[in-house]
C-alpha cells in the first residue's frame, strides 16, 4: 500500500508540476500508512544516504556565479536576508510562547530555507521532526502557489515553461563516480564525526569545495533523485500518527497564520529590492520568499527570470541558517524549558 500510494500521489503532483511532489506524494502516502497503525520502518542506511544526497544536491546549485551576484550589492542583500530571518524567528517565537508548537519544533518549523535540509537538521537538535516537516512543507506549497501564480501572471512570455523531465540521462562515469564517492564518503564522515545532521551537511560542504574548483562535476539522475525523494518522505511521513495529527490540525490555524504574515513580509521586502534596485517583480519575489530553495529553483529555472540572483540570495540565507540555526533553537528550548518535551507521546 505504501508504495502504491506514493506512485499514486508523487505522480500524480509531478504531473500537475507541483515543486517537491516527488517528495510530498511519498510523505503523504507514508502519513496514510502511519495515521493506520502500520509497523514500518525505513533502515538507517538507506536513510543515511537519501540524506546524503539532499547535501550534494544543494551543492550543485551553490557555484562561485552566486556569490558574484551578491557582491553587486551585497548590503541591501545582506539586510533584506536578516530581516526574512528576523521575522521567521519571531514567528517561531511567538508560536512556541502561545504553545501551538514545542519550542525547536516552533524554530525550525519557522526557518526559511531548504525544507529537506531544515527537516532533516531539526530531527538531529531534538525537535520533533513531524510536525516540522508538516510546517515546512504546508509552507512550501502555499509559496509555491504564489510563486508560480506570479511568474505565470508577470512574467515576459505569459507564464511558465513546462520542463521535461529527463529521467535516464546518458550516464556520464566520471561524474557519477564523483558524486557516488561523495555521497558515500560524506555520509560516513558525518558519521563517524558526530555532526548534528553530519550525513547531510559534510557531503554538502565537500561538494561546495568541488564545485567551486570546477562547476559541473556532479550527476544525480531523476530517478536516482525520485528514490531519495522517496526515503526521505517515507522517513517523515511513517512518524506520523493520529495523536500528532491531531495536534497538528488543532495548530493549522495558527501556523497557516504565521506561514500567510510571513510570506506577506517577504513580499513587501521584494517589492522595496523591486523600487530600489529596479529588480523584476518576479526575480525579487522568488530571491525572498521564504519557500524551500530546491522548490524555488525549479520555479525560477522555469520561468524568465535572473535564476543567478535568485539562488543567490536563497543560498545566502540557507547558508545563514545552518550558522544561526541550532544556537537559536537551544536559546528557544531554554527559554520554553521543553528541551526533553518537544516529541509529543505515542509511536514514531
Amino acid at each position: 500500500m505504501l508504495i502504491a500510494l506514493s506512485l499514486l500521489f508523487g505522480t500524480g503532483m509531478d504531473l500537475l508540476g507541483i515543486p517537491a511532489g516527488l517528495l510530498l506524494g511519498p510523505m503523504l502516502a507514508g502519513i496514510i500508512c502511519g495515521a493506520r497503525g502500520f509497523a514500518l520502518s525505513i533502515p538507517q542506511i538507506p536513510f543515511h544516504i537519501a540524506q546524503s544526497t539532499i547535501g550534494v544536491l544543494v551543492a550543485a546549485s551553490i557555484s562561485p556565479d552566486v556569490f558574484a551576484r551578491l557582491a553587486e550589492a551585497w548590503p541591501i542583500y545582506l539586510g533584506v536576508v536578516l530581516l526574512i530571518l528576523m521575522a521567521s524567528a519571531a514567528l517561531g517565537l511567538m508560536l512556541s510562547h502561545w504553545n501551538v508548537l514545542p519550542g525547536t519544533t516552533a524554530i525550525w518549523g519557522s526557518w526559511p530555507g531548504a525544507a529537506t535540509a531544515m527537516t532533516l537538521m531539526a530531527e538531529a537538535f531534538g525537535a520533533d521532526v513531524r510536525l516540522v516537516a508538516f510546517m515546512q512543507y504546508l509552507r512550501v506549497i502555499l509559496v509555491a502557489l504564489a510563486a508560480s501564480l506570479l511568474a505565470g501572471l508577470w512574467s515576459e512570455g505569459g507564464g511558465t515553461a513546462v520542463m521535461q523531465t529527463v529521467w535516464f540521462p546518458p550516464l556520464d562515469l566520471p561524474a557519477l563516480a564523483l558524486t557516488a564517492a561523495v555521497i558515500l564518503g560524506g555520509s560516513w564522515l558525518g558519521q563517524v564525526m558526530r555532526v548534528p545532521a553530519g550525513q547531510m551537511l559534510v557531503p554538502m560542504v565537500i561538494g561546495i569545495v568541488i564545485n567551486f574548483m570546477e562547476p559541473g562535476q556532479f550527476q544525480l539522475p531523476e530517478w536516482y533523485l525520485a528514490l531519495a525523494y522517496a526515503v526521505l518522505g517515507w522517513r517523515i511521513g511513517l512518524a506520523f500518527s493520529l495523536k500528532v495529527l491531531t495536534h497538528a490540525w488543532k495548530a493549522l490555524p495558527k501556523i497557516l497564520g504565521a506561514i500567510l504574515a510571513l510570506m506577506m513580509f517577504s513580499g513587501g521586502l521584494a517589492a522595496l529590492l523591486h523600487f530600489w534596485l529596479g529588480i523584476d517583480p518576479v526575480t525579487a519575489y522568488l530571491a525572498t520568499s521564504p519557500g524551500g530553495m530546491d522548490s524555488v529553483a525549479i520555479i525560477a529555472a522555469s520561468s524568465n527570470v535572473d535564476l543567478p540572483l535568485v539562488m543567490a540570495l536563497q543560498t545566502l540565507r540557507f547558508l545563514i541558517v545552518l550558522i544561526f540555526g541550532p544556537p537559536l533553537a537551544r536559546f528557544a528550548a531554554r527559554r520554553s524549558g521543553k528541551m526533553g518535551q518537544d516529541r509529543p507521546a505515542g509511536p514514531s
